[in-house]
C-alpha cells in the first residue's frame, strides 16, 4: 500500500511520531545517519583534462599524431631540420580539440540545478516548538508547516489542511494549483497530480496553510527520482556525430590502405624504403581532411548565431543540426502549444444561445461578466503609466481580464455595487460568495463549478444549462456557474446554508488555456516538412484532446492516450504502436521517457520540449531537448540542448529549418573537402603505379588541406538556406552523411581533380616542348601538380555552393566565401613566387606556358560540373 493510500493514523503510527510536538535533536540525528541529508545525489564530473584527451582518440586525429611523430623523427634523424610538417599537423590537433572543448563549456548542470531548488529553509515542528532549519536537515517524520508562497521542502503527506492549494506544475505540468485535503483516501492507483493528500518536493504554495508529515527525503522524493532518472540519462552522440564518426573511419581505412598498397608497390619497385615510408605517410595525411571538424563547428557556430536571433539559444553545438534531422517533436502543452494563462471563450445567458466573446459580445453576456468579476478576489494593478495587470487566482484572473477588455472595469463596477461581506472558497464547500449593496437592495453572488452549483440553484432554465455545459465540458472548456439571490433588505446571516441556496442561475462561463495563435500554423508548417508533432502533459485527457483538435495534431479521439492506459503496456509494445498516438496525456515523468524512447527505437530522430522539473529527464533522453526560457525551471534549461527564449513552439520549428541550412552546409563542405582529399590518394596512388614517383610531398598535401581547402570551407558556414528546405522530408537517423547521391558528386568531381592534376604533373616532367626557358623535370611537375591541385580545389568551392548552376546564385549571398577564395588563391600563389616560401615546400619557378596550362586545367572541373548540372536541371524540367 502507498503511503497516499493510508490513513493519517497509520502513517503516524508507522513512523511512531507525536504530531503535537514532532521529533527531538537525538532522533533527528539518528535518522540523518540511517537516511542521510534531504539532498540529491550529483553525477561525477569529468576534468577538462579528460575531455581534452577524449577529443584526441578519434581514428582521423591518432592518423594524425602518429604522421607528425614520424615526420619529426624523419627530421632528428636525417639531419635536415624540417620541423614544418610536423608542427603543422600537431597544430591542426590542438586546434581541433581546443575549439570541441570550448564548445563544452555549458557542461550538464541538471543535478546542480535541483541541488539549488533544496537550498532552502523550512518551518518544522521540533520539541514541541516551531523552528526554522536548513531544508537539508529534514528527516522522514519531521511535521513541516505549510504557508502561502512557501516551496515544499520533502515529499510529505499532509495532516491538516485549511484552504491548502498546491501549484504543481513543475512536477505535473498542470498549470492549475491544487486542492490538498488531509481526511482524503483512495484503494486506486492516482498519478500524482491526483494524490490530494500528498504534498511533493519543489512544488509551491499558492494558496492556504497546512502541516505535514515528511515520508520521504533527497533522492526518495518525486523530484529525486527525476534527478535519479537524470543521472541514468548519459550524454549520447547526436546524429551528426555518429555520421562524421563514420566518415572519419572509412577516410581512414582508405587511407591506410592506400598508404600500405603505395609503400608495397615502392618495395615492389625498388624505390628506396625510407622514401617509400615518407610517400605512404604523405598519403595517409593527405586522406585526413584536417580542416572537417573546424568547419563543421564554425557552420553549427554561425547557425547558434542565427538561431539567437529568432529566440533559440543553443547550450550544446551539435544539437543546432540535430533539431534540423528531427522527424518527432514531442510538445509539452501548457505554455508551449498554449498561453499558460486562463481565457473566457463561451458565455452562456439563458435559452439556447452561446455567445463566443472572441467574436461578440452582448450585454446579457456581460452582465454574467460583471457579477463573476464582483464575486472575485482579482485585482487589477498598474505596471507602467498606459499599462496595467489583472492578478490573482488564474480562473478569477480570466474573467476580470474578460471584462476589462470589452470596456469595463472591475473598480467601476465595484463602485456601483460595494461589497459588504464575503464567504471565500473553500474545498469543503467549493464556492464562493459575496454580498453586495444594489441601491437600497443587497445582491449576494456565488460562482464555482456547475455540478457543485446545481443542487442549490431553485430558479433558470436549468435543463438547458446541464445541456450548455455538457456541451462545453466536451470542448474541453472549464466551467464556471454564476448565481444570486436579491434581498430587500441586508441579509440576516452571512451564512453558507442562507446565502448558497435557493439561488437563480444567471449563466454559465467556459474559459480555456487557448492555444498560441502561431501554434496552429507551426503545426502545419512541421506535417508539410514530414515532422510529427505529438502532444505530451500531465492535463487530463479531454483538454488536452479538445486543444490538440484544435491545433491540427489529433484527428480521431483514438490517437489520445491517458497516463493509465499507457501504464498497461510493456515497453515493446508501446514501441510497436507508438506511431498511432498524437497525445499522451496525465503522464509522469517516466511515462514521458518512454515515448521518448519508443520513438527512438523506430529510428525516429525526437525533439522534446518542456518546461517543468518533470521535463527534464525525457529532455534529456530525447535527441534534442527544447526548454522553455521564460516559464522553464533551471532545471528543464539545464538538461536541455536548447532555450526557447519566447516559450514559442512556432520558434523550435523556425529551429528546424535554420538545422536543415547547417545540415545541408555540412553536406557541402564534405563535399568540397573530400573531392579534393580523395583526388589526393588518386594522383599518388597512380602516380607510384606508372612509376613517377610521388607527384606531391607531404607538406604540400598539408598545405592544399589547410590552405587551398580550409580558408574557403570555413566560409561556407554562411551560405543561406537553399529554397525548398523545410518541404522536403527529414533525413532518415541511420542515412549516411554521403546520402542522396553526395558520394557520386565526390567520386565525379575526384576524377576530374585527379585526371587534371597527373596530365600538369606529367606535362611538368616529361614534355620539354611545354616551355622554351624551363625544361621539363620532377620538380617542375612536381610544382605543377601542387599549384593545379591547390587552384583546382579553391574555385570548386563555387561548385558545392549549390545544386544550381554557380551563375544562378549571386556572389554578393555570401562575400566571405569569395573573399577567402580570393585570399587562398593569393597565399598559394605567392608560395609558388616568392623564393623563401618555394624553398619551404620544394617548388621552383615556373614559365608563362607552364602558368596558362595551371590556369586552365584549374577550371576544367569547373565547366565539366556546370555541364553535369546543366544536364540534370534540364532532365527534371523535362519530368
Amino acid at each position: 500500500m502507498k503511503i497516499y493510500q493510508e490513513k493519517v493514523g497509520a502513517v503516524i503510527a508507522r513512523l511512531k511520531i507525536n504530531i503535537e510536538s514532532g521529533l527531538n535533536l537525538e532522533e533527528v540525528q539518528k535518522k540523518q545517519k540511517q537516511e542521510g541529508m534531504n539532498r540529491f545525489d550529483e553525477a561525477k564530473k569529468e576534468s577538462i583534462f579528460k575531455k581534452f584527451i577524449h577529443h584526441l582518440t578519434d581514428v582521423t586525429t591518432i592518423i594524425l599524431m602518429v604522421a607528425a611523430i614520424i615526420s619529426f623523427y624523419m627530421a632528428i634523424t636525417t639531419d635536415h631540420g624540417d620541423y614544418v610538417e610536423g608542427m603543422m599537423i600537431i597544430a591542426i590537433v590542438i586546434i581541433n580539440a581546443v575549439l570541441a572543448l570550448v564548445q563544452e563549456n555549458n557542461a550538464e548542470k541538471s543535478l546542480a540545478a535541483l541541488q539549488s531548488m533544496n537550498q532552502q529553509t523550512t518551518k518544522v515542528l521540533r520539541e514541541g516548538q516551531e523552528q526554522m532549519i536548513p531544508s537539508e536537515e529534514l528527516v522522514v517524520g519531521d511535521v513541516i508547516l505549510l504557508e502561502a508562497g512557501g516551496v515544499i521542502p520533502a515529499d510529505a503527506r499532509v495532516l491538516e489542511s485549511i484552504q491548502l492549494r498546491v501549484e504543481e506544475s513543475a512536477l505535473t505540468g498542470e498549470s492549475e494549483a491544487v486542492e490538498k485535503h488531509a481526511e482524503f483516501t483512495t484503494d486506486e492507483e492516482l498519478s500524482l497530480g491526483d494524490q490530494q493528500n500528498m504534498v511533493f518536493s519543489g512544488c509551491l504554495v499558492a494558496n492556504g496553510r497546512g502541516r505535514a508529515i515528511v515520508t520521504a527525503i533527497g533522492m526518495k522524493t518525486e523530484m529525486g527520482k527525476i534527478a535519479k532518472l537524470l543521472n541514468q540519462e548519459g550524454s549520447k552522440k547526436t546524429p551528426l556525430q555518429n555520421r562524421l564518426d563514420s566518415l572519419g573511419k572509412r577516410v581512414s581505412l582508405l587511407a591506410l590502405i592506400a598508404a600500405a598498397i603505395v609503400f608495397i608497390i615502392g618495395v615492389y619497385q625498388n624505390e628506396p624504403l625510407l622514401e617509400m615510408f615518407m610517400t605512404a605517410v604523405s598519403l595517409a595525411v593527405a586522406a585526413v581532411p584536417e580542416t572537417l571538424m573546424v568547419i563543421v563547428t564554425l557552420t553549427l557556430s554561425f547557425g547558434v548565431q542565427k538561431m539567437v536571433k529568432k529566440h533559440a539559444i543553443i547550450r550544446k553545438l551539435p544539437a543546432v543540426e540535430t533539431l534540423g534531422t528531427a522527424n518527432v517533436i514531442c510538445s509539452d502543452k501548457t505554455g508551449t502549444l498554449t498561453q499558460n494563462k486562463m481565457q473566457v471563450r463561451r458565455v452562456w445567458f439563458r435559452g439556447d444561445t452561446v455567445v463566443d466573446v472572441e467574436e461578440a459580445m452582448t450585454d446579457e453576456a456581460m452582465e454574467v461578466l460583471k457579477m463573476a468579476a464582483l464575486c472575485s478576489n482579482a485585482k487589477v494593478e498598474q505596471v507602467e503609466e498606459d499599462s496595467q495587470q489583472v492578478v490573482g487566482n488564474p480562473t478569477e484572473v480570466a474573467i476580470v481580464s474578460a471584462v476589462e477588455n470589452n470596456y469595463h472595469t472591475k473598480k467601476e463596477i465595484e463602485e456601483k455595487y460595494p461589497r459588504v461581506a464575503e464567504l471565500p472558497f473553500d474545498s469543503s464547500r467549493k464556492v464562493m460568495t459575496t454580498v453586495h449593496k444594489m441601491g437600497k437592495k443587497y445582491i449576494s453572488i456565488t460562482k464555482g463549478a456547475f455540478d457543485v452549483m446545481l443542487p442549490k440553484f431553485r430558479f433558470g432554465d436549468l435543463e438547458q444549462a446541464t445541456v450548455v455545459n455538457d456541451r462545453f465540458g466536451k470542448k474541453a472548456l472549464r466551467v464556471i456557474a454564476v448565481g444570486f439571490r436579491i434581498f430587500e433588505e441586508k441579509p440576516s446571516a452571512f451564512t453558507s446554508e442562507y446565502l448558497e441556496n435557493e439561488m437563480n442561475l444567471m449563466g454559465l462561463i467556459g474559459m480555456i488555456d487557448p492555444p498560441r495563435p502561431e501554434s496552429k500554423g507551426a503545426i502545419a508548417r512541421a506535417k508539410r516538412a514530414g515532422i510529427k508533432t505529438v502532444m505530451i502533459t500531465g492535463d487530463h485527457v479531454v483538454t488536452a484532446s479538445a486543444i490538440a483538435k484544435e491545433l491540427g495534431i489529433l484527428t480521431h479521439a483514438k490517437e489520445a492516450m491517458s497516463g493509465a492506459e499507457l501504464h498497461q503496456i510493456t515497453d515493446e509494445e508501446l514501441t510497436k504502436r507508438v506511431k498511432e498516438y498524437s497525445v499522451y496525456a496525465r503522464v509522469t515523468p517516466e511515462d514521458k521517457i518512454r515515448i521518448v524512447k519508443a520513438w527512438q527505437k523506430t529510428g525516429a530522430v525526437v525533439a522534446m520540449t518542456g518546461d517543468g522539473v518533470n521535463d527534464a529527464p525525457a529532455l534529456k533522453a530525447s535527441d534534442v531537448g527544447c526548454a522553455m526560457g521564460i516559464a522553464g525551471t533551471d532545471v528543464a534549461k539545464s538538461a536541455a540542448d536548447i532555450v526557447l527564449t519566447d516559450d514559442n513552439f512556432a520558434t523550435i520549428v523556425d529551429a528546424v529549418a535554420e538545422g536543415r541550412t547547417v545540415y545541408k552546409n555540412i553536406r557541402k563542405a564534405v563535399n568540397f573537402l573530400l573531392s579534393c582529399n580523395i583526388s589526393e590518394i588518386f594522383v599518388v596512388l597512380i602516380a607510384m603505379l606508372l612509376g613517377w614517383g610521388a607527384p606531391v610531398i607531404a607538406l604540400q598535401l598539408l598545405f592544399v588541406n589547410v590552405v587551398a581547402d580550409g580558408l574557403p570551407g570555413f566560409a561556407l558556414s554562411r551560405e543561406k538556406a537553399e529554397e525548398g528546405a523545410m518541404k522536403e522530408k527529414p533525413i532518415a537517423k541511420n542515412q549516411s552523411i554521403f546520402g542522396d547521391g553526395l558520394w557520386k558528386w565526390i567520386l565525379f568531381n575526384s576524377i576530374l581533380f585527379t585526371i587534371v592534376t597527373l596530365t600538369g604533373y606529367y606535362l611538368g616532367s616529361f614534355v620539354d616542348g611545354v616551355s622554351t626557358t624551363v625544361g621539363a623535370s620532377h620538380e617542375v611537375g612536381q610544382t605543377m601538380a601542387f599549384l593545379i591541385l591547390g587552384y583546382s580545389s579553391i574555385v570548386h568551392i563555387f561548385n558545392c555552393r549549390s545544386s544550381q548552376s554557380i551563375f544562378k546564385v549571386s556572389l554578393s549571398s555570401n562575400k566571405q566565401l569569395v573573399e577567402m577564395a580570393v585570399l587562398a588563391i593569393f597565399i598559394m600563389t605567392m608560395v609558388a613566387l616568392l623564393p623563401p616560401l618555394q624553398t619551404i615546400f620544394s617548388v621552383v619557378p615556373l614559365s608563362m606556358n607552364h602558368w596558362r596550362i595551371i590556369i586552365s586545367f584549374s577550371l576544367l572541373p569547373v565547366l565539366a560540373t556546370e555541364l553535369v548540372k546543366f544536364h540534370y536541371s534540364d532532365t527534371e524540367t523535362e519530368d
